[in-house]
Parts: C-alpha cells; sequence; structure tokens
C-alpha cells in the first residue's frame, strides 16, 4: 500500500502550492525579505482583539457551533452586503477563510469532467481547487495586453462555441495576482454572458476594500451569481481564518448542497475566529480603508523597483495588494528569476507560471511596514537592474 501508484490521480496531478515552494525558498535563504505572500502588516482591531480575549473562558467557544456559522454573525454579514455591497437577495454561509469558500462552491456546483472558465493571469489555489476535485478541463481565457482585464469577447465565443456549456466562470475582482480591477460595466457584462449562457458566475471580492486612486468596488446579485468574501486581509485576520459566501437565496436547492459540503470539511469556522470577525465588523469599515490608505506608499516604492524592466512591463495595481510584471524576453523560466532574487539579493517575489503566465512575476506590497518595504524594494531595483545588464550573475 506504500506504493506512488495507489494515490489518488487528482491529488498527484494537481499543482504543486507556490507558497509552500516559496516559504522553502525564504527559509533557505539568511535575512531574506519577502514581497511574494498575499498578507497585510497589520493586525486585527484592537477592541476587537480585547473582547476576544474575555472569551476565551466560556465553553461554548470550545464546542461545535452551527454549520453556515453563528447566527449574530450571519444576521452582521447580511446587513453588510446590503448596506456596502448592495447585495439584498444573497444568503450567508461562513467559511474557514476564501480558499474553503472557494472549494465549498467548487464541490456544490461542479462534477468531475464538467468544463470551467478562467482567465490568466488566474488564482493559483482556484486552479489548484478544479485539479484536485476533478475539473480538469479548465478553459483559461486571455487578459488585455494593455489593461488585463478578462477578454469578455473570447469569453461570449467561447460559452457559444463549447459544449456542455461550462459549468462556471471565476474572476477575482480586484484580481490576485494582478491588482487589476473589473469596471462594473465589463463584471456586467461578464455577468450578462454567464446568466445568458446558463452558467455560474463565482465572483472572489477578497480585496474589496483595497482600491486606490479614487476607484470604487463593487458587486452584481443573480441567481447564476456567487460573492466570495474574507477577513483575512482586510481586517488583519490571516491566520484567523474566516471568509464568507453570499449564494443567491432564490437559487433552489444551492444553500442544502453546500450545506453538506460544509458538514464534511470544517463543519463550522473556528467559533473563536467567528467571534473576532463580529468584533471587527462592530468597528466598521472606516478602520480598514484607514489602513489600506497608507499601502499607496508601498505601492510607489514597488514601482519605482521594478522600473529597469522598461516601459510597459508593470501592469495593474488599481486594487488588491499586488503588482504584475513581465520579464526580459529571454527569461521564460520566471521561477529560476526567483531563486537568483532570493540567492544573490535577499528578496522574494512570486513566478508567474503558477498563475499560467511564464515570464512574468507577481509582487506583494501590502505584507511590509513602509522601511521594510523600501529595503525590501531597494533590493528588488538592484536585482532588475543587475539582470537586465548583466543577467543572472551568481
Amino acid at each position: 500500500m506504500g506504493s506512488y501508484g495507489m494515490l489518488a490521480r487528482r491529488a498527484v496531478q494537481t499543482d504543486t502550492p507556490v507558497m509552500v515552494q516559496i516559504q522553502e525558498l525564504i527559509r533557505g535563504v539568511k535575512d531574506a525579505v519577502s514581497l511574494a505572500q498575499g498578507v497585510v502588516y497589520w493586525q486585527p482591531p484592537k477592541q476587537a482583539l480585547e473582547k476576544v480575549k474575555e472569551l476565551v473562558w466560556d465553553p461554548s467557544i470550545s464546542r461545535y457551533g452551527a454549520d453556515e456559522g453563528l447566527p449574530e454573525l450571519r444576521e452582521a454579514l447580511i446587513k453588510k452586503l446590503h448596506r456596502e455591497n448592495k447585495l439584498s437577495k444573497s444568503s450567508v454561509m461562513v467559511t474557514a477563510g476564501a480558499n474553503q469558500a472557494f472549494v465549498n462552491i467548487v464541490l456544490t456546483l461542479c462534477d468531475a469532467g464538467d468544463s470551467v472558465v478562467m482567465f490568466a493571469p488566474y488564482y493559483f489555489n482556484s486552479y489548484m481547487s478544479f485539479q484536485m476535485t476533478g475539473v480538469t478541463d479548465i478553459l483559461v481565457g486571455p487578459g488585455s495586453p494593455n489593461t488585463l482585464h478578462p477578454d469578455a469577447d473570447w469569453l461570449e465565443k467561447t460559452l457559444r462555441e463549447t459544449k456542455p456549456t461550462p459549468k462556471l466562470v471565476t474572476v477575482v475582482n480586484p484580481g490576485n495576482p494582478s491588482g487589476t480591477y473589473i469596471p462594473e460595466l465589463l463584471l456586467k457584462r461578464i455577468s450578462d454572458l454567464c446568466r445568458d449562457a446558463g452558467c455560474w458566475l463565482v465572483v472572489d471580492n477578497t480585496y474589496e476594500y483595497f482600491m486606490y486612486d479614487g476607484l470604487k468596488h463593487s458587486c452584481l446579485e443573480g441567481n447564476h451569481i456567487v460573492n466570495i468574501f474574507s477577513f483575512s486581509k482586510a481586517y488583519g485576520m490571516m491566520g484567523w481564518r474566516v471568509g464568507y459566501i453570499a449564494y443567491p437565496s432564490e437559487a433552489e436547492g444551492f444553500g442544502p448542497q453546500l450545506l453538506k459540503i460544509q458538514d464534511n470539511i470544517p463543519i463550522c469556522a473556528s467559533i473563536i475566529s467567528q467571534r473576532l470577525a463580529l468584533h471587527s465588523l462592530e468597528v466598521g469599515p472606516e478602520w480598514v480603508t484607514d489602513q489600506v490608505k497608507d499601502l499607496v506608499k508601498n505601492r510607489a516604492l514597488v514601482l519605482e523597483a521594478l522600473s529597469p524592466l522598461g516601459e510597459g512591463a508593470v501592469k495593474g495595481g488599481e486594487g488588491a495588494i499586488y503588482l504584475w510584471a513581465k520579464l526580459p524576453e529571454k527569461y521564460v523560466d520566471d521561477f529560476e528569476v526567483v531563486r537568483w532574487l532570493a540567492r544573490k539579493h535577499g528578496v522574494v517575489i512570486i513566478p508567474g507560471s503558477a498563475s499560467g503566465c511564464p515570464g512574468h512575476v507577481r509582487i506583494s506590497f501590502g505584507g511590509l511596514l513602509e522601511d521594510d518595504c523600501r529595503l525590501a524594494s531597494a533590493r528588488l531595483r538592484k536585482g532588475f537592474e543587475e539582470l537586465v545588464r548583466d543577467g543572472m550573475v551568481e
């Protein structure tokens, strides 16, 4: 029974998590600074943490809760969705982070062998979620060369010509790994194409509060639309693992099937984490936007560090915590460039091949305080200057 051949093909054929590889790389480089993982540098609101600290001895914290989430948290989220996102016909399920939310949705909506649609550069964990659940017919559409916006004309043709029709289309808005924001009119067109074709649209809104330069985030609602949200980045709750699904209340059978999946994966999200999420909501979105507004300084530092790559090489950054950059033409093996930058220059970023785009890199500017980001950016600029001038000299 120890044979490799006895392992599930679904697991074996799923991509290796890029962040696991990056963490191994970081551990092997002394004093490396990371512009890799999608995290923020702040902790949850102090007043929310103080309230949770008092709950540790409450017996309810150590028990199971309702599968779909604490009633008071779900009630607060429904009010938040109505007030902030203009979603009034959605039900809520609380999950152990947005990644688990996405897996729940895939298991609820897709059968092995179904086709699905993503757009490059795509979020690597979503791609892996399809792979590990047997959804291997993953149609990857192009983004605009200038904006990285999903190509709606390609989507229209693909949904019309692919038989059977793809089961779902998924986007992250604003984007991971690109930081590109999909304008409301384009998102509406994508939604209409999905509705008319009879397929689901799954929108990951993890970075809803991370908008810059006067842009405003918007959501859509419909019986074919499922929205995902997260506390991880907004409230600095990465390790607490709380996300939630807003699904159409009128979609027949959706809720009961989703509940089956939930009961067999986490049963429920951590109770103390849900309490922290509730108390963080009470602090309000203004607390989040106050944190986010300072990230423009980090973004400017990283943009300057990427300047050696040349005009037009850098895209995205209108939202989320990412910039997306094209390496010089001869560096298709982006992972080798990432390893070299870590070894030679002590700075770590993400290879674009993990998101379906070899020869590119993702840079995260959310995880470091400004002074640390300045240090990381200086190392990155020096590395790219050397890469462009001399190549990967050891």
